[in-house]
């Protein structure tokens, strides 16, 4: 532990201690906001963490012309009807017992529409087709797809951030269609969450709005992300992050701002505004921050109690991936998928600049998959719980990669809980997300990590790796202690050693902790443990 840190004193303490975990959540409990090394992700999920609501039943896929027969095309039918429910305000479109055959994907565009089965086993969406032919292709010039990454055969995106995309064929379209800036707001400290803006005319309670903060051509703000530690000042960003540093290409052009949904909790006279959740970063004068209107979204969504099933189409090389697509979530907030099971995938679960969204009892099974999880372009507080990755029926072919759990892009606060994985590793997968959590997974190991080298660094600050089970005998991004600044390895078990196999980007002490390793803890679940203890 470094001297430099003197708030790290308690936690070399905590790792002599005979249980490591307890001592550091209390320590975290102190301060939940701004703990050095632990991120408070006690609201992660759902509507701050909350169960998604029943819903009342609309109407069927039955009634619009959907039949479970094998050969009757009930795309048309599934998105009827959830036009005619979106249209009326919301409630549930039941899709009754049987095999469906769809030949393009499912789009949810309105806020408080369920697309409900009758279960795993006895609701199965066929897709017939890819997205590459059931929707349209999206490649980019050097061949690659973009559904390799995104983009979902059941598709939760608002139809005019749809329409955008098609208009100009993804490029700088992937993130939020931020809306009127609502307020400037002053400089704060890491978790503050009443904060000074210039005007609160705009901003009611329970609005969810976009804190947006300026990423200066200094990268002094990417600097404060990696954890202030002497290796990210070192950095050369310009050089190794361009597209961090810059905004730049393609798709990337929103980088050039971090932006972070969030709830407003309540508006105190003329100047002042408490958000729901504190702050995961500084605001320093050089960064001017800003409250935007959040656009056009869908909230409050989702899909349960079924099973999508691509046509098993062989898995391509790398990133060449046609779309044998499972759910996607796009540019929302406050939506999930309980109870599903996506088959023969290229993606099968994919966060894209998606917030508070709850993944619960969720399956990814059959052939090899390229992301079988894939958080991405600043998506964050999203929740995956008791998850499985199956062994997959046919293997990762030569030219192609399974990355696992993927978190990337400035995400931040998005928690994986009780886990299985029979495939995949733990893909931190560049573009500095910082402040995640994976706790409580049991996994063999057999993925690779990923990301292109000008993304910039693998590893933000606050990655928490808690109570882990390697079956495989690997660390291989697992105990990340050696790689990621201000971090927590704890209760690693089942491997060989403790390096990473990842490369390091800074230099010098990341001021880290790594606790427990071959032992179990006492605080098994990170995420549970933060929403019981009392602070």
């Amino acid at each position: 532990m470094s001297a430099a840190v003197p708030a790290l004193a308690d936690e070399a303490a905590a790792d002599r201690s005979p249980d490591a975990s307890s001592a550091l959540l209390d320590q975290w409990a102190d301060g939940p906001g701004t703990h050095p090394l632990i991120p408070d992700v006690s609201r992660a999920g759902h509507r701050l963490g909350s169960r998604p609501p029943r819903g009342e039943i609309v109407t069927r896929v039955t009634d619009h012309g959907a039949r479970a027969d094998g050969t009757t095309d009930c795309a048309p039918a599934f998105n009827a009807a959830l036009r005619a429910v979106g249209e009326r305000g919301g409630g549930v479109v039941l899709v009754p017992r049987g095999t469906y055959l769809l030949a393009s994907p499912v789009f949810v565009h309105w806020s408080g529409v369920v697309l409900r089965g009758a279960g795993r086993e006895a609701t199965v969406l066929h897709f017939s087709r890819t997205l590459d032919d059931g929707y349209r292709q999206a490649r980019q010039s050097n061949g690659n797809s973009r559904w390799s990454w995104t983009g979902g055969q059941i598709w939760f995106v608002a139809a005019e951030r749809r329409a955008r995309s098609e208009a100009e064929d993804f490029a700088g379209t992937e993130g939020w269609l931020l809306g009127d800036t609502l307020a400037d707001v002053a400089p704060a400290a890491r978790g503050q969450r009443t904060l000074l803006v210039s005007a609160t005319s705009g901003l009611r309670a329970g609005d969810m709005v976009v804190l947006e903060c300026d990423n200066p051509p200094d990268a002094s703000l990417l600097t404060h992300l990696a954890g202030d530690v002497p290796g990210a000042l070192s950095y050369d960003w310009p050089r190794r992050a361009p597209q961090l540093v810059t905004g730049s290409g393609g798709q990337y052009v929103q980088y050039a701002t971090l932006q972070w949904p969030v709830r407003v909790e309540a508006v105190l006279g003329d100047r002042l505004v408490v958000l729901a959740q504190a702050l995961k970063h500084d605001l320093r004068p050089g960064w001017p921050a800003r409250l935007r209107a959040i656009g056009p979204t869908v909230s409050d969504s989702g899909v349960e109690h079924l099973t999508i099933r691509n046509e098993p189409v062989a898995m391509t090389a790398h990133n060449r991936h046609p779309g044998s697509n499972g759910v996607c979530f796009q540019a929302v907030h406050d939506c999930w998928a309980s109870g599903v099971r996506v088959e023969n995938c290229d993606l099968g679960f994919g966060f894209t600049s998606a917030k508070s969204v709850t993944l619960s009892d969720v399956v990814v099974g059959g052939r090899a998959v390229h992301h079988s999880f894939a958080c991405r372009m600043q998506s964050h507080d999203n929740l995956v719980e008791d998850f499985v990755i199956e062994e997959f029926t046919v293997p990762v072919p030569s030219g192609a990669i399974h990355h696992g759990l993927n978190v990337e892009g400035l995400s931040s606060g998005n928690v994986w809980r009780r886990g299985r994985m029979a495939e995949g590793t733990f893909d931190t997968h560049r573009a500095l997300p910082f402040e995640n959590v994976r706790t409580d997974i049991t996994l063999v190991n057999n993925g690779r990590v990923g990301g292109s080298a000008a993304s910039g660094p693998l590893f933000g600050a606050r990655m928490a790796h808690w109570n882990v089970r390697s079956t495989g005998d690997s660390a291989y991004a697992v105990a990340v202690a050696d790689v990621a600044p201000r971090s927590v390895t704890l209760g690693v078990r089942g491997t060989g050693d403790t390096a990473s196999g990842l490369p390091r980007d800074f230099a010098g002490d990341l001021q880290n902790l790594a606790a427990q390793q071959g032992s179990t803890p006492r605080v098994t679940d990170l995420y549970a443990a933060q929403r019981d203890h009392p602070h």
